[in-house]
């Protein structure tokens, strides 16, 4: 039996996957967990369709795929997140980072999470419609492929929950 007074073992920091446009509901239930683990949060986006490319001087910058592109969303994109998450986790209390990786989500999520020993992935559910099962049709589920691969919990937030009755 654990003695009320002695110290918590230190968690590793929450890591969270965002994406554009995604509801405030995984992030915040990802700060829920991190708080009450009493540990950090750290938000990441993955995007598939830029790399990164090391700079003569050993600085990073992310460019798209396609090089005849316009680029400039990467940055929009950025901006666009990190403003949903300040709006989504004020008064949260929780220490929170936000970056952008590239690649494969599930591979960038995991490799992320191993590289701050995080205690655990928050993803969210995709979004309901044609044109999200289409996308997880070709690309894949995300907390599926997490899920199957990760020696950390990965825990799922619905985004859209309905009862069992209600899919028939």
């Amino acid at each position: 039996m654990d003695k009320p007074d002695a110290p918590r073992p230190s968690m590793g920091p929450v890591l969270v996957g965002v994406i554009p446009g995604q509801r405030a509901a995984v992030v915040r239930r990802a700060a829920e967990l991190a708080a009450g683990l009493g540990t950090d949060l750290a938000c990441v986006h993955v995007d598939p369709s830029i790399y990164e490319q090391v700079l003569p001087d050993g600085s990073m910058v992310l460019l798209p795929i396609d090089p005849d592109g316009d680029y400039s969303y990467v940055e929009r994109t950025a901006q666009q997140i990190r403003a949903n998450l300040s709006e989504a986790l004020s008064g949260r209390g929780v220490v929170w980072s936000f970056r952008t990786l590239t690649g494969e989500p599930a591979r960038a999520l995991s490799e992320a999470a191993d590289s701050i020993s995080a205690s655990m992935i928050v993803v969210g559910t995709r979004e309901p419609g044609i044109a999200h099962a289409l996308e997880e049709i070709i690309v894949g589920s995300v907390a599926v492929h997490l899920a199957h691969h990760q020696h950390r919990p990965v825990v799922v937030v619905p985004i859209d929950p309905r009862p069992f009755n209600e899919h028939r």
